[in-house]
């Protein structure tokens, strides 16, 4: 049996990835009239007069909102509300096994980008956090900038910023690895959709100075035909050189190349045109931009993917189960980007200075300390 096949199996046996559990038992008419009426009157006033004590007496206080619809699904594409509930299912397991945050799939049969927010503020009192997933570029952009300014919990776009986070814990320590430093590497992201963009901002924001946006057309540039106005505002702060030409061109001297593309754009002659101890973080799944033996012989020091059968993986699930943990835990109103640099450094550092290598740069996703020291990371830069 293929692991395709057994997946399919076991997804028609599990009828669903979680259940709903209470916490309690109802056994008794006592039971039924604490739990149910009349008791649940009581926590009911308390809310209807301080919408706050819903953090005390529901699940809102541990309770996020995976949201989709469907537009943007793993390396599967449009497929739709139906099709991407599997995906939002294991979400919510994720949420819950490493973080220990309650999630519901919510899968949204609209791509309408003012129906979406519509919603999500609808449906917002009864979660702690809203997290954006699968949702296509350039709307994903407009409808978390929405939500932020609309909700008064954090909304957080992991395929943005999820992604972002563990591509920069890995950078810093690719950095240790090569001896470069952030205000001297050239750096290259190919593909600029909604996780190439967060990756070029955090990255900026981090303190690297030259960054440079390409995508299938190639370099991007203030002079490109066709930006989004997201990659619009993207040319104000990357390639300030105004450079032109192809995805080679772009790597010719770079010290660091970031794929969130296709599979194998990238040739052992690109990389031996970059910088000597070149990182590349190859991250298309499930084939890569170049495979990472190939990177290495063409003479790359520190390589990662996005698989778990090589080192270096760069696994989301690494920061947003603890980046929730910490905004539920923290009362958090947003997600900023001084939580996001925070997070990045624990997870960095999760791995000790003497230990880190180039194929030892990212704590696995199993580390039990991983969610916590996130979480506190988040916590402490919490804005009060």
């Amino acid at each position: 049996m293929t692991n395709a096949e057994k997946a399919l199996q076991l997804h028609e046996e599990w009828n669903g990835k979680f259940e709903t559990t209470p916490k309690m038992k109802i056994q008794t008419r006592e039971d039924l009239a604490l739990a149910y009426t009349p008791g649940v009157a009581e926590p009911c006033k308390v809310i209807a007069k301080d919408k706050e004590a819903a953090y005390k007496y529901t699940i809102k206080s541990n309770t996020i909102a995976v949201v989709s619809d469907g537009s943007a699904v793993l390396g599967l594409g449009n497929i739709g509300a139906h099709a991407a509930m599997p995906v939002m299912e294991g979400k919510a397991v994720l949420f819950k096994e490493f973080g220990n945050v309650n999630a519901v799939p919510v899968c949204l049969d609209t791509q309408d980008t003012e129906e979406i927010i519509k919603t999500v503020v609808n449906i917002a009192p009864a979660f702690g956090g809203i997290n954006l997933e699968d949702i296509s570029a350039p709307r994903c952009f407009e409808i978390e900038t929405r939500l932020k300014e609309l909700l008064d919990i954090p909304v957080f776009h992991d395929d943005q910023h999820g992604t972002a986070i563990v591509v920069l814990a890995g950078i810093i320590n690719g950095l240790k690895v090569t001896g470069k430093t952030k205000e001297d590497c050239q750096v290259v992201v190919n593909g600029a959709g909604s996780a190439g963009v967060a990756i070029t901002k955090l990255l900026l924001t981090y303190g690297f100075k030259h960054v440079t946006m390409c995508d299938k057309s190639g370099i991007l540039s203030k002079a490109s035909e066709g930006l989004n106005w997201m990659q619009q505002s993207m040319m104000e702060v990357t390639n300030l050189e105004n450079k032109t030409g192809s995805l080679a061109d772009a790597l010719r001297g770079a010290d660091i190349f970031v794929g969130v593309s296709a599979p194998n754009i990238v040739t052992a002659d690109m990389v031996k045109t970059m910088n000597k101890d070149a990182i590349i973080f190859a991250m298309a799944n499930p084939v890569p931009e170049i495979m990472p033996d190939v990177a290495k012989a063409a003479g790359a020091r520190v390589v990662g993917t996005g698989r778990s059968d090589f080192p270096n993986q760069v696994n989301n699930v690494i920061a947003f189960p603890g980046i929730f943990k910490g905004a539920l835990e923290g009362r958090a109103r947003q997600i900023t980007e001084d939580m996001k640099l925070a997070a990045a450094l624990a997870i960095a550092n999760l791995v000790p200075d003497d230990e880190v290598s180039d194929v030892n740069i990212l704590p696995e996703a199993f580390d039990p300390r991983v969610a916590d020291v996130v979480s506190k990371a988040v916590i402490d830069h919490i804005e009060k």
